[in-house]
C-alpha cells in the first residue's frame, strides 16, 4: 500500500487504484497542510500567506473569511457570529480584492466593493492565498492584499477521488440543530489527459442572537433611547464547483473552471424600542415617561456569485503563452420585505440599568400586547447586480543566465446597478378612519402564541409576520411609495479598465530580482438621481426627481521592484517596493443628491479620486524542516486620497447650508506594522509528545489618516487625525495540535484588539467614534479515523462565548452589544474510492 501526502479537502481521502494496481490511500493531515502552505509561499515571487485546504478542513471554519483569519496580519469582521469580511494589514474589506480561479469576484451588496466571504463555504476550497505585495502581472486593485480562492483540479491528485460527508450543528443560544453535507469527486480520463473535478456543498443553519443597542444615542452619560433586539435568522449556503482540465501534451494545457455560490438569509428581527423621553434623556437608574414601540422586521435576501474562467497555456518556440477569459456575476435579491412594522404605546416608569448592556426597567403593562396600537408599516424591495468581464494575454520568454521577461495586457469591464423601492403606510398620514382596513389596530391581533426567549430580560409576545403582511396586502400602493427613498439609492456605474504591463525577473546565485511597471487606464461613467424637496406656503411638500450623470478618465502608472536573497538553503530575505490603486466605493461615487431642505443635503461624489498607495516591505523567513517555518516582516504604506464622510456645509455651493453630508479625499494616510509568525511540528520531543504541532503569529499595526469637515460652531473647516477604519493595533493567533495514529485534534485562539468601526455624525468629535471592542475566540476540532474509509469529526466554535461589543467614545457607552453562544458540530466523512 502506498501513501501520498497531498492538499486534499479534509484530513483523509482515499484514492482509486494506482497505476500499478495496488490500493492507494491519500493521507492529508495538519503536517501536510503546513508543508503545502510553506511550499506555496516559498515558490511565490511576491510576499504571500497561504492556507491550504487541509488547514481549512482541520479547523471549525464555516467559510473562507474564518479560514483567512488564521493568517498573520489578517482579521475577520463577524456578522451574527459568523466571519464575513476580512481586513488585511489594517486595511478594511473595501480596500482588498478577491478572485476565484483568477476571476475578479464582484460584490453582491449594492454600495460596496467588499466581498462578503461567508458566501464561500470552506469545504470546496483547495487553497486561499493572500498576496500582500503585487507584481505587475496582477491587478493593482488592493491596498491591503488580494485574496485568491482556488478550487480543486483533478491534476492536484495522484488518482481518483470520491468523498462524501454529512453532519449536524447545534446552536446553544437557541437550541436549534442544523444539517450540512458535501461531496467531492475528481478523476482523470482519456489516458490521463482529461481531468474532471466537481464538488457540492450545502448547509442550512438555524440560530439566533440577542442584542441590545443604543446606536450611540448618548448625551454625556445620559441616554436618549435604546433597543432590545432578538434575531432569529435561518441561513442557507449552497455551492458547486466544476473544473475541467485538458492536457494533450507537455506543451499545452487548457482549463475551464466554474463556481457558483448561493447564500440566503431569512431573518425575523423582533424588538422593543425606547425613545421620545419626557426629559429628552435619562441617567442610569432614573425613570420617567417614554414612548415604547414594539417593532418587527422580516426579510429574506439571497446573494449569488457565479464565476467562469477559461484559459489556455501553450509553449511556442521558446515562448510561454497564457490566454484567459473570465466572467463573474454577483447579485443581491431582496424581494418585498416587512422593513419595519411599528406598534406604539406610552408608559411611565421607564428606565434602564447597565450602560454597557442596558436592561429595561418598566411596568408590567409594557409587556402586554393590548398596550400598543398599529402605527406604521414600511415595505421594501431591492435588487443589486455587479458584473465583471475580462480578457488577458500574457507572454513569457526565458532567456539565458536566469533572465526572463514577461509582458501582457488585460481589458476589464465592470457594471454595477442598484434598484430600491419603498412603501410606507403611516397612521399620521391617514385621511380616513378606515385607512388600515377592517380589523383591530391593537397589537393583540398581530402576535403569536410564544414569548420571546430574550437573554437580557422580557420583551413580550412575539409578533406574527404573516398577520402584518395580511393587513397591508389589500392597501393601495399608489399613494404609499416613498419617491425620494426609492430613487436616491438607485444608480448605475460602469468602470472600464485597460491595462498593460512589462516585468523582468533575474535569478543569479543567491539573488532573485523582479522589476516592472503596470499602466491602468480607467474610464468611469455613472447615473444617479437628484431629489429636491420644496415646501409651499401651506406646508405642502413637492418632490422633483431629475437624472444626474457623471464621467471621467484617468491613467495610473504603477512601478514595482521586488528582491529575494537566500542566506542559506533554509533562510531568505525579501524586500519589495510596490504601488497599488483602489477606486472609491460605489455608494460614494454614485451621483445621487438629496436636497432635503434649503439648509440640508446629502451628496454623492463621482469626482472622488482613487486611493493610491506606495508600499514598502522587508522581511526574513526560515524553513524549519519540511513543514515548519518562522518569519518576520515589516511594512509601511503611504496612502493618498483616503476617502471619508464629511460635511461640506459652509463651502462652495453649499455655503448657505448647515448640513451637506458627502465624501471627500483626505491628503494622506499611513499604515505601518510588523508581522511575526512561527509554526512547527515538535518531532524532536520524545513519544508521545512528538505528535504535537504548534503555531502562532501576531501583527502589530499603527495607522494615521487626516480628515476635515465644516465646524458649525467655529464657522470654518477643521481637521483632526484618526486611525484607519477596521485597523486593530494588535492581532494574534495561537494553535496547538496533535496527530498520532487515527487521531488529529487542534485547539486555536484568535484575537484582535479594538478598532474604529465608523465615525459619528460629527466626524470632528472623537467622542462620537464607534469602536469595536477587543475580541478573542477559542475554537476546537477533532478528527478520528475509523479504518481506511471513514472519519468522524467534532468541531466547537466560540467555546469562550465571546461577545460582539461596540461602544461610543468610552467603553461604558454602548452602541451595540450582541451575544451568540457556542456552536457544536459533528460529522462523518466517507471515502468511497
Amino acid at each position: 500500500m502506498r501513501y501520498f501526502a497531498i492538499p486534499a479537502l479534509g484530513l483523509l481521502a482515499a484514492a482509486g487504484a494506482h497505476a500499478a494496481g495496488d490500493p492507494t490511500v491519500v493521507i492529508a493531515g495538519q503536517r501536510v497542510s503546513l508543508a503545502n502552505a510553506i511550499a506555496a509561499q516559498e515558490k511565490a515571487d511576491n510576499i504571500v500567506s497561504v492556507v491550504s485546504s487541509d488547514g481549512i478542513g482541520g479547523l471549525p471554519d464555516k467559510n473562507a473569511a474564518e479560514a483567512l483569519a488564521r493568517l498573520p496580519g489578517v482579521a475577520v469582521q463577524r456578522d451574527q457570529g459568523e466571519g464575513r469580511y476580512v481586513t488585511v494589514r489594517g486595511l478594511g474589506p473595501d480596500l482588498n480584492a478577491v478572485t476565484i480561479n483568477g476571476a475578479l469576484v464582484p460584490s453582491p451588496e449594492a454600495g460596496t466593493r467588499a466581498v462578503a466571504l461567508d458566501v464561500l463555504p470552506a469545504g470546496l476550497i483547495r487553497t486561499l492565498e493572500v498576496s500582500k505585495t503585487l507584481t505587475p502581472d496582477q491587478d493593482a486593485n488592493s491596498l491591503g492584499g488580494t485574496v485568491e480562492v482556488k478550487t480543486l483540479s483533478a491534476f492536484d491528485l495522484p488518482g481518483a477521488l470520491l468523498t462524501v460527508g454529512a453532519g449536524a450543528s447545534h446552536d446553544t443560544n437557541t437550541g436549534q440543530n442544523s444539517p450540512n453535507a458535501n461531496l467531492l469527486w475528481a478523476q482523470r480520463f482519456a489516458g490521463g489527459k482529461l481531468g474532471v473535478a466537481a464538488g457540492l456543498s450545502g448547509e442550512r443553519r438555524k440560530f439566533g442572537s440577542d442584542n441590545v443597542e443604543t446606536g450611540g444615542a448618548w448625551s454625556g452619560d445620559r441616554l436618549e433611547g435604546f433597543e432590545l433586539r432578538e434575531y432569529l435568522p435561518v441561513r442557507e449556503r449552497y455551492a458547486a464547483a466544476l473544473n475541467l482540465d485538458w492536457r494533450p501534451d507537455a506543451a499545452s494545457s487548457y482549463a475551464l473552471r466554474g463556481f457558483v455560490s448561493r447564500f440566503s438569509d431569512d431573518e425575523v428581527r423582533d424588538r422593543l424600542t425606547v425613545g421620545n423621553l419626557e426629559n429628552d434623556d435619562l441617567a442610569e437608574g432614573e425613570t420617567g415617561e417614554a414612548r415604547v414601540e414594539r417593532r418587527l422586521r422580516q426579510r429574506k435576501y439571497t446573494q449569488e456569485i457565479r464565476s467562469l474562467t477559461a484559459s489556455a497555456d501553450r509553449r511556442l518556440a521558446g515562448w510561454r503563452l497564457h490566454a484567459e477569459a473570465s466572467a463573474s456575476r454577483a447579485t443581491d435579491d431582496a424581494p418585498e420585505s416587512v422593513n419595519d412594522a411599528r406598534f406604539r404605546g406610552s408608559f411611565d416608569g421607564i428606565g434602564f440599568t447597565n450602560t454597557m448592556a442596558p436592561r429595561l426597567v418598566a411596568p408590567a403593562a409594557v409587556f402586554d400586547p393590548a398596550s400598543y396600537n398599529l402605527n406604521a408599516i414600511t415595505l421594501q424591495q431591492s435588487y443589486a447586480e455587479d458584473r465583471a468581464r475580462a480578457l488577458r494575454l500574457d507572454l513569457t520568454r526565458e532567456l539565458d543566465d536566469g533572465l526572463a521577461i514577461k509582458f501582457g495586457a488585460k481589458a476589464s469591464r465592470r457594471d454595477k446597478d442598484n434598484d430600491t423601492n419603498q412603501w410606507t403606510y403611516d397612521s399620521s398620514s391617514a385621511t380616513s378612519a378606515n385607512f388600515w382596513g377592517p380589523g383591530t389596530r391593537s397589537m393583540s391581533g398581530f402576535v403569536g402564541k410564544h414569548q420571546l426567549d430574550y437573554a437580557f430580560g422580557p420583551i413580550g409576545t412575539a409578533l406574527d409576520p404573516a398577520a402584518i403582511r395580511a393587513r397591508v396586502a389589500g392597501l393601495p400602493r399608489a399613494g404609499a411609495q416613498q419617491a425620494a427613498e426609492s430613487a436616491l439609492d438607485d444608480f448605475s456605474v460602469s468602470e472600464d479598465i485597460d491595462a498593460a504591463y512589462v516585468q523582468g525577473t533575474l535569478a543569479r546565485g543567491a539573488w532573485s530580482l523582479l522589476a516592472g511597471v503596470r499602466a491602468e487606464r480607467t474610464r468611469f461613467k455613472a447615473l444617479g438621481r437628484q431629489i429636491a424637496i420644496t415646501e409651499d406656503e401651506e406646508g405642502e411638500e413637492t418632490q422633483a426627481i431629475t437624472p444626474r450623470r457623471a464621467g471621467r478618465s484617468y491613467t495610473d502608472w504603477l512601478p514595482t521592484l521586488q528582491a529575494r536573497y537566500d542566506i542559506d538553503r533554509a533562510t531568505s530575505m525579501r524586500a519589495a517596493w510596490s504601488n497599488s490603486v483602489v477606486r472609491a466605493n460605489f455608494s460614494q461615487l454614485a451621483p445621487g443628491v438629496s436636497l432635503d431642505s434649503a439648509t440640508e443635503a446629502t451628496i454623492g461624489n463621482p469626482d472622488l479620486a482613487p486611493l493610491k498607495s506606495r508600499n514598502l516591505d522587508l522581511g526574513i523567513e526560515r524553513v524549519l524542516g519540511n513543514d515548519g517555518t518562522m518569519s518576520a516582516y515589516v511594512f509601511h504604506k503611504d496612502i493618498r486620497n483616503f476617502t471619508y464622510a464629511t460635511n461640506l456645509a459652509g463651502s462652495g455651493q453649499w455655503a448657505d447650508y448647515t448640513t451637506a453630508t458627502s465624501y471627500a479625499n483626505g491628503d494622506s494616510a499611513r499604515v505601518k506594522g510588523i508581522e511575526l509568525a512561527w509554526q512547527q511540528p515538535l518531532r524532536m520531543l520524545p513519544a508521545p509528545f512528538n505528535g504535537l504541532l504548534v503555531g502562532m503569529n501576531a501583527a502589530f499595526t499603527r495607522s494615521r489618516a487626516a480628515i476635515d469637515s465644516f465646524d458649525e460652531d467655529a464657522g470654518t473647516r477643521t481637521g483632526r487625525t484618526i486611525r484607519m477604519p477596521g485597523q486593530s493595533n494588535r492581532m494574534a493567533n495561537a494553535m496547538i495540535g496533535y496527530e498520532h495514529g487515527p487521531l488529529s485534534t487542534r485547539l486555536a485562539v484568535n484575537y484582535k484588539s479594538p478598532y474604529l468601526l465608523e465615525l459619528g455624525e460629527n466626524v470632528l468629535d472623537a467622542g462620537a467614534d464607534r469602536i469595536v471592542d477587543a475580541q478573542t475566540q477559542l475554537d476546537f476540532s477533532l478528527a478520528w479515523q475509523l479504518g481506511r474509509r471513514w472519519q468522524l469529526t467534532f468541531e466547537a466554535s466560540n467555546l469562550n462565548n465571546e461577545k460582539y461589543y461596540v461602544y461610543q467614545g468610552v467603553k461604558q457607552h454602548n452602541v451595540q452589544y450582541e451575544q451568540y453562544g457556542r456552536t457544536y458540530k459533528v460529522g462523518l466523512k466517507a471515502s468511497l474510492f
